[in-house]
């Protein structure tokens, strides 16, 4: 085994073999040449090449989405590194473990004009878990050292001494860097100064002092008898799940839930809850209140005296509105890291998993008499019959592609959605509960998506769907250029010819200005993409069309596929809103 003549390039791969980061998604540079070596070279790591340092950080994320375990994307000096910025910031808010290894030119190289230079050290710590840049070497081109960074090395020291030091501080920087991205789920970033020459090896590395093992604190809850007492006396009680990881909630308490008149549950799809008893379709049951001439009543009948709330963001603008205007006696969050003020009425933040909240929380459960589900279950039913209804009888466009979509994704499949229009489609239409969901909600951007479904798909046993917008789509297309699509990954673009959200939000008007900057109206041919990078492609632009090549979409084949829907741009959004119409 070959490891680099660089002492930290050393001692950073040798933490993380010793904490289990074993995924290293590396893009090319000769800077980064010494962790280069030492991670290629070393059979415990799985090495990912990714040109694209955006799309690699993104790979990367859906690795360790799925993982739950960290993974590290390694960068060599300047720009490079600032394309990682979307990925880190989408980690930060989804509270996924991405380490961020980049490597750096020593600190008197940085601005006096030197080739790929930046300020490289605490670059994202706006939106960072830990943030360290580690001390260079001495012991490694000493005399470039000695000629150039005045001041770095002492003539009254021994070498050995000064190297010691240096080593001891990037040990230390490097175990809390690593503790922070397993038992906090954060993003951290590890910034390695190197000097030249890079390229060495050696067959003898350097003696790597074994700390123990970090463990994680246990958690522990004090008792909530207040808390269990308004919870069992409290007639209406709303508990609302953003983005949740599938099965991390324990069934029996789900069940517990679901079969209280006093507690009504919204999920989302990508809450990842499933239970007949839930309200899946949120916007289903508020927009038909926003329109109703007893608006104030109806909302006034569906606030809470108690708000639970547990998983990441939330997609549903509405019940966001909702709640802001109709807030609750107490609004309480489960989150073992943190809770988000978003209605601006938290009372009470249970810093534990939910297991553990429910645990506590349902030891003497007491279900209270109330007609808040009963009332609120018989309104679902007519929403959902109406939606029924209604996709009956509409033309073709992207609410009618989603339906179909929808019903025809087989069973245990990993589904990725991407953020705008698809992901609000989704919370209209049912998926089948074997289905597992996933976004990128922690910033809702449109970059991203494709890489982060494939870096997911390495670690999933199941096949991997993605549904996107197109230009969610071409926006990440690079996602594309590597060597790790499975033949079982496949895409579904939804083309309607531009952003077609905005014509959902307001304010749009038929303008060239709006065409233009607005809606991004494109003429790139999808199908083109496909052949660039080797993908099986299928078009659908009509009902019958879409039906047929479902079918034959998913079944196996040698090469991932790409199936295109073309919907008719200057309808979907008045499809939509007449939706919300017809079902009020």
């Amino acid at each position: 085994m070959k490891f680099s003549t660089i002492p930290s390039a050393q001692t950073v791969a040798h933490y993380c073999k010793l904490y289990g980061i074993q995924d290293i998604v590396i893009s090319p540079g000769s800077r980064n040449a010494p962790l280069t070596i030492s991670f290629t070279e070393n059979n415990y790591f799985n090495c990912y090449s990714i040109v694209d340092e955006r799309c690699a950080a993104f790979f990367a994320l859906g690795m360790a989405q799925q993982k739950q375990k960290p993974v590290a994307v390694l960068c060599t000096s300047g720009s490079a590194l600032l394309n990682y910025y979307p990925a880190i910031a989408e980690a930060f808010y989804s509270d996924i473990p991405l380490v961020v290894l980049s490597a750096d030119r020593p600190s008197y190289k940085i601005d006096i004009g030197d080739g790929q230079t930046i300020r490289q050290d605490h670059v994202f710590d706006r939106h960072i878990g830990y943030s360290v840049n580690l001390k260079l070497d001495v012991i490694h081109a000493t005399e470039t050292i000695k000629n150039q960074g005045k001041g770095l090395i002492s003539d009254t020291i021994p070498i050995e001494t000064q190297q010691a030091a240096v080593e001891l501080f990037n040990t230390q920087e490097l175990e809390k860097a690593i503790k922070t991205a397993i038992f906090s789920s954060a993003p951290v970033h590890i910034n390695i100064p190197f000097e030249e020459p890079l390229y060495g090896t050696t067959l003898s590395p350097n003696k790597q002092q074994n700390n123990e093992l970090l463990k994680p604190v246990e958690e522990s809850l004090n008792t909530l008898d207040d808390y269990v007492s308004l919870w069992n006396s409290a007639p209406r009680k709303l508990v609302l799940v953003g983005v949740n990881n599938p099965n991390s909630v324990e069934q029996k308490y789900l069940e517990v839930l679901a079969n209280d008149d006093s507690v009504v549950v919204l999920t989302e799809t990508t809450s990842n809850l499933h239970h007949p008893n839930f309200f899946p379709s949120i916007d289903s049951l508020i927009a038909p209140i926003e329109k109703s001439s007893h608006k104030e009543e109806l909302f006034t009948q569906l606030q809470p005296d108690i708000l639970l709330t547990f998983g990441g963001l939330i997609v549903s603008k509405k019940i966001k509105s909702f709640l802001r205007k109709y807030k609750p006696k107490h609004h309480w969050h489960v989150n073992n890291k943190k809770a988000y003020d978003t209605f601006f009425c938290l009372t009470k933040h249970f810093k534990v998993s939910e297991n553990t909240f429910f645990a506590s929380l349902f030891k003497n459960h007491v279900s209270v008499k109330s007609d808040y589900y009963p009332f609120w279950s018989k309104v679902k039913l007519g929403y959902e019959q109406r939606r029924d209804n209604y996709v009956k009888n509409i033309p073709f466009s992207d609410m009618l592609a989603f339906s179909i979509t929808a019903k025809l994704i087989p069973e245990k499949y990993q589904l990725h959605l991407a953020n705008s229009s698809t992901v609000r489609y989704a919370q209209l239409v049912d998926i089948d509960k074997s289905i597992t969901v996933f976004c990128n909600r922690g910033t809702s951007g449109i970059d991203g998506s494709t890489s982060t479904a494939i870096g997911a798909s390495i670690y999933c046993e199941e096949p991997t769907l993605l549904i996107t917008g197109d230009l969610s789509f071409l926006y990440d297309s690079n996602a594309l250029w590597n060597r790790y699509l499975k033949s079982d990954f496949r895409i579904i673009v939804i083309n309607n010819d531009g952003g077609g959200i905005f014509r959902i939000l307001p304010g749009q008007e038929d303008t060239e200005n709006f065409e233009t900057f607005f809606e991004t109206r494109h003429t790139i041919n999808i199908e083109d993409v496909c052949k660039t990078y080797q993908l099986e492609y299928e078009l659908a632009t009509n009902e019958f069309e879409l039906e047929n090549n479902l079918r034959k979409f998913f079944l196996k084949s040698a090469k991932p596929k790409l199936l295109e829907i073309k919907t008719p741009r200057l309808i979907n959004n008045k499809i939509l809103l007449s939706y919300f119409d017809f079902i009020s």
